[in-house]
């Protein structure tokens, strides 16, 4: 599969900074993108009101755009400053400069739609066309597909359908076969991606042709611009982190000093038989039970708390805007490295939702006075019980999903927000001028006076 990377993002974008927080943005200039440190001077000489002069020469400077967060200074006080050690030194892309290039033209591309679907066989038709006739590339899909009554009467598709390569769910390993991804229909069509890729997912492009679409920024209607870009490389990416979710059955052999000395990268680039990724959520819960969920909570082996109520959800980032939210969770961008626990439903009115780092490792078990077991599903699926003396490890993966922007990480989240979830919409507070009649009118006007008026009317 040629692999794609990322490159560096030196645009030029620039906003203000005041000279005091100059100190805590050295870190952030010695490893920014090149160019970045004489785009900043540059825009500091000609920017309106800085009247020329060095970078520092104001009380006002500028510097490149970044997503993350300001280094901060490594010396507190006259006398303080953190200790100096190897594992202090690492390197973190900033999340705005991740663009899509490729190593060499992408050749395969697995196209998902939406099952049991009747208005995504049209859309699905036209893409597999233009993709083998226009791009003469090879196009996978599930065997499934192919099963589809409707789509079989397509006269259109009876001319291509002998061209398709397919596979089935399950049995055939797609790893290193698929250059790129392409989905068509809702959020559930990424979900059964990362499903499919338990290791190197390839870039995913998702047109909205389902229900919410939250996952989904593309629109359909202009499909054939917007692909060519990507082709291209001109696309910028949000990696979605993942949960690697490891089920630990009781008799089985323990091995927690290897895992100790183990790399977390190497543990995660040879997956067990009973690992999963995620990339939305792992939901543990009291399944049929009618008693309250005891779930024992370890952080790095650290007892933590123990979970009373109907359950809990551990989710990314991504996975916050789903049944985390509807569970009272905040939202958080995808590009925040976190991990969320999320109770469902707690016993106990003190118990909010928490994030913790993404590199801590969780560990979920039924308590032992627990009255009845647990049941755990991931994604929504995978449903499977959670004994006495069995635990489950979570920890955020090596593997992400690589999601296209349609425009960028920021415009992308909150048009979710506000198409998906109509985030903080109501009706807008009028102002005082739109009230002077209110204000002109005499003590002795009555509530239905007022009410006829229409003062709340947009």
């Amino acid at each position: 599969m040629p692999t794609p990377v990322l490159r560096d993002n030196s645009d030029g974008q620039t906003f203000p900074c005041s000279e005091k927080d100059a100190v805590a943005e050295e870190g952030n200039l010695l490893h920014a993108a090149p160019g970045a440190v004489e785009g900043a001077a540059a825009a500091s000489t000609s920017a309106p009101g800085l009247g020329g002069g060095d970078l520092m020469g104001s009380s006002w400077w500028w510097r490149t755009r970044s997503l993350n967060a300001p280094s901060p200074v490594q010396q507190f006080g006259p006398c303080g400053r953190i200790m100096k050690n190897s594992a202090m030194v690492m390197q973190i892309q900033d999340p705005a400069s991740q663009r899509l290039t490729w190593y060499k033209p992408p050749l395969t591309v697995l196209v998902i739609k939406k099952v049991s679907d009747a208005s995504v066989l049209a859309p699905f038709v036209q893409l597999v066309d233009w993709l083998l006739q226009e791009k003469n590339m090879v196009v996978w899909v599930e065997s499934a597909v192919l099963e589809d009554t409707l789509l079989n009467e397509d006269v259109r598709f009876k001319a291509i359908r002998n061209m398709l390569v397919t596979f089935k769910d399950g049995r055939d390993d797609l790893t290193d076969r698929i250059d790129f991804i392409v989905c068509l229909g809702g959020d559930g069509t990424l979900l059964y991606a990362s499903l499919l890729f338990q290791q190197s997912v390839p870039p995913v492009m998702a047109f909205h042709l389902g229900s919410l679409g939250f996952l989904t920024p593309f629109r359909f209607d202009n499909f054939q611009e917007q692909l060519t870009s990507v082709l291209e490389g001109h696309a910028a990416l949000t990696l979605r982190s993942r949960l690697r979710c490891v089920m630990q059955r009781k008799g089985e052999r323990k091995h927690e000093s290897k895992t100790q000395e183990q790399d977390p990268a190497d543990a995660d680039a040879r997956p067990v038989a009973n690992s999963i990724l995620v990339l939305n959520e792992v939901v543990i819960d009291r399944g049929p039970s009618p008693y309250l969920s005891n779930i024992d909570l370890f952080l790095d082996g650290k007892y933590i708390t123990s979970v009373q109520g109907d359950g809990l959800i551990v989710s990314t980032p991504t996975g916050s805007t789903a049944y985390a939210a509807a569970a009272g969770a905040s939202m958080i961008h995808p590009s925040v490295p976190a991990i969320m626990v999320t109770p469902i439903c707690p016993h106990s009115l003190s118990f909010r939702p928490i994030v913790v780092p993404a590199g801590v490792e969780l560990k979920i078990s039924v308590s032992p006075e627990s009255r009845n077991t647990s049941w755990v599903s991931f994604d929504g699926r995978n449903r499977q019980e959670l004994f006495h003396g069995d635990s489950l490890r979570v920890t955020t993966s090596i593997y992400p999903v690589p999601c296209i922007c349609a425009q960028d990480q920021i415009s992308d989240w909150f048009a979710s927000l506000a198409d998906g979830l109509h985030w903080n919409v109501r009706k807008r507070q009028k102002c005082l001028d739109e009230l002077s009649d209110l204000t002109a009118s005499g003590s002795e006007d009555t509530l239905d006076e007022i009410e006829n008026m229409k003062l709340y009317d947009v």
